[in-house]
């Protein structure tokens, strides 16, 4: 029976998708439940499964194409086996000219192959066209590759030598600037529009200060070990940083409010958005309901967010909301630069790298771990004193922790 693959129903707020991947070939064997293919959408990266067992027919829309919800993209024969036309001829001395010819157009891209396999490849500087696949339908498998890569290739030498005369010809010698224009991905262009929505429909400025972190430092490197026994996770920065947020938050209303046409909304919950860098780009999970949770709660949650943002797991749920959000440029050497908003927030913090320097305390210099922070904020309905008293509320929780368990 043939069964339409169609577009699933996309999240709220999302119109379309593109094909970024298909993992299968017309006339592969799929299984239930198996990946065909990956959707990319603004946010988040879609899998489409297979509803049954059977044989990808027909792929009618190729990657790369936008696409709706409920468009058909394929037909899958349900319970087919896989064409044995590629075997068959094996079987018969006479068609085995006629398989060997055509077995590179079938092996021609790395489409279809697994993961490893692709990567394997590409370290290698190899394509799957090269080599004859052993796998099921023709595909390759790991062990193909590196038979492949371990022969001997004494012919390929003779031929490389002119090739080298050649080349004082070629543009590239004579510093040839090339040039490569490629589409932006869903992702980067969501971002660049939802920066320029925040450039140009907020009142944004940006106030700074520093905090040393000695007490933090001190704290991680004496209970480190005993927190990662007891909870299952390493006692980061990041856990601190949230609650003491939480708790400029709650001093200061206004820093976790945004605005709607011309109301003020001002929530009485803190869902703070985290930050993480994927290879797709930034992205926002939303740490809910974190006044509620503990160290080792917010630890375990950001850690989760970024493994799944990792292998493009997130799902819109984790992207949604959000009232205050927190990045983290210093784990990419940051010394200061100032947060964009992320609207229709009204705030944001930004931490940056983690530098010894020379500070005066009591009267004496001393070395200190010191950070710069940053707050940036809509000053539309933030004020100046509204926000340069929250983000020392900060810095006054991390320079001294306790206030962070008595709630001070």
């Amino acid at each position: 029976m043939a069964i339409e693959i169609k577009v699933p129903n996309l999240p709220e707020s999302v119109s379309s998708a593109t094909i970024a991947t298909w993992h299968f070939k017309a006339g592969d064997a799929v299984s239930r439940e198996q990946n065909m293919l990956d959707l990319e959408t603004d946010k988040v990266m879609l899998e489409v499964p297979a509803t049954a067992d059977g044989v990808l027919k027909e792929i009618r829309v190729e990657a790369g194409a936008t696409v709706q919800a409920g468009d058909v993209l394929g037909i899958l024969e349900e319970g087919a086996a896989a064409a044995p036309a590629k075997s068959e001829p094996a079987k018969n001395e006479a068609a085995a000219p006629k398989a060997a010819s055509a077995e590179p157009a079938a092996m021609s891209s790395e489409d279809g192959q697994s993961p490893a396999v692709r990567k394997l490849l590409s370290e290698l500087g190899l394509s799957a066209g090269q080599i004859s696949g052993t796998g099921k339908g023709g595909r390759l498998t790991v062990e193909d590759v590196k038979a492949y890569a371990a022969k001997p290739k004494p012919a390929a030498a003779p031929a490389a030598k002119p090739a080298a005369a050649a080349a004082p010809a070629a543009p590239k010698a004579l510093g040839a600037r090339e040039e490569q224009r490629v589409p932006m991905t869903r992702i980067r262009a969501r971002i660049a529009e939802r920066l320029l929505e925040a450039k140009n429909t907020t009142a944004m400025l940006t106030t700074f200060n520093e905090v040393d972190l000695k007490a933090v430092m001190d704290i991680r490197a004496k209970y480190k070990n005993d927190f990662e026994k007891a909870h299952g996770v390493k006692l980061g920065f990041m856990s601190f940083f949230v609650r003491a947020a939480v708790e400029a938050l709650k001093k200061y209303p206004v820093l976790n409010a945004s605005v709607d046409g011309g109301d003020i909304i001002y929530h009485g919950y803190y869902d703070i958005g985290i930050a993480v860098s994927s290879e797709r780009g930034l992205v926002v999970p939303i740490l809910r309901d974190a006044d509620q949770l503990s160290l080792a709660g917010i630890e375990k949650t950001i850690g989760d967010f970024g493994a799944r943002a990792k292998a493009n797991k997130l799902t819109m749920e984790d992207l949604s909301g959000g009232t205050f959000s927190i990045t983290n440029g210093g784990i990419f050497g940051s010394m200061m630069s100032t947060p964009i908003l992320n609207p229709p927030q009204s705030a944001i913090l930004g931490m940056h790298g983690i530098t010894e320097r020379p500070v005066v305390v009591d009267g004496q210099i001393v070395i200190r771990p010191m950070m710069y922070l940053a707050l940036s904020y809509d000053h539309r309905i933030i004020d100046g004193k509204e926000a340069v008293l929250g983000l020392r509320t900060i810095k006054e929780c991390l320079e001294d922790p306790a206030k962070l368990l008595l709630q001070l």
